[in-house]
């Protein structure tokens, strides 16, 4: 009977997502925040109704999220070039967030018992997700926020079949998420703002700067390390056959 609930929910998985990428094929949901009258449409609400415009952007940017295949950077751009660089970085980090959290909770209803088995066979993927080493949270989500492993919206989905807590997998994709968010959202802000430019500007350049250090840090110490230890764990096994 377990097992039949665990095929039911998959099936049930895979057509809503494959009914939401055929109504988005009709209806070019995804195209909607790479419209330039769209946004200009959004511009223009923002001084007559700034919170409906808000509510409508981050609306867009939660169902993208779960369910449309837009880069993540995507909505930070966007957000950048209506909202600002302040405004901006808060509405899209407070809705990819979301959408990462509708996402991860999706991913450990429908996809834990039934997809969890067959990652578990990918040697990369286990290591990461599963490691038996008793990696921290905190770690595995500076990984695959701040390196980019996988894209976005699958990671958002992988997260749900780990053991992660749903407080620690929220509160860590907020603050790991937060200076690769704010680097798009004030850079973009820098290059069509006419005013504050050189400062947006330079302000990207130092996330910029700390975002590629704290990546470096982390694929040297974490994940370079543990690829060294397996290359030492598959040498053993040679010598012992």
């Amino acid at each position: 009977m377990g097992k039949i609930n665990q095929h039911s929910k998959l099936i049930i998985f895979i057509g809503c997502i494959v009914t939401m990428l055929i109504l988005n094929r009709c209806f070019g949901w995804s195209e909607y925040l790479s419209k330039s009258e769209n946004l200009v449409f959004l511009s223009d609400m923002i001084e007559e109704n700034f919170i409906l415009a808000a509510f409508i952007y981050m609306g867009i940017t939660v169902a993208a999220c779960v369910v449309l295949a837009l880069p993540g950077v995507t909505f930070a751009i966007v957000a950048g070039v209506i909202f600002g660089p302040w405004w901006g970085t808060l509405l899209c980090l407070a809705a990819t967030t979301i959408g990462a959290i509708i996402a991860f909770l999706t991913g450990r209803f429908f996809l834990r018992d039934s997809i969890k088995p067959m990652v578990e066979k990918n040697a990369l993927l286990k290591r990461i997700l599963f490691d038996d080493a008793g990696r921290s949270d905190i770690v595995l989500l500076a990984i695959t926020r701040l390196v980019p492993l996988f894209p976005y919206n699958i990671q958002n989905f992988a997260y749900g079949i780990t053991d992660i807590s749903l407080t620690h997998y929220s509160i860590y994709t907020f603050l790991f998420m937060m200076p690769g968010v704010a680097l798009y959202t004030i850079g973009t802000a820098g290059l069509t703002s006419d005013e504050n430019k050189g400062l947006y500007l330079g302000i990207a350049a130092v996330l910029l700067i700390i975002v590629l250090i704290l990546g470096w840090y982390i694929r040297k110490h974490y994940i370079g390390s543990q690829e060294e230890a397996d290359m030492k764990n598959d040498d053993c096994s040679d010598e012992v056959k």
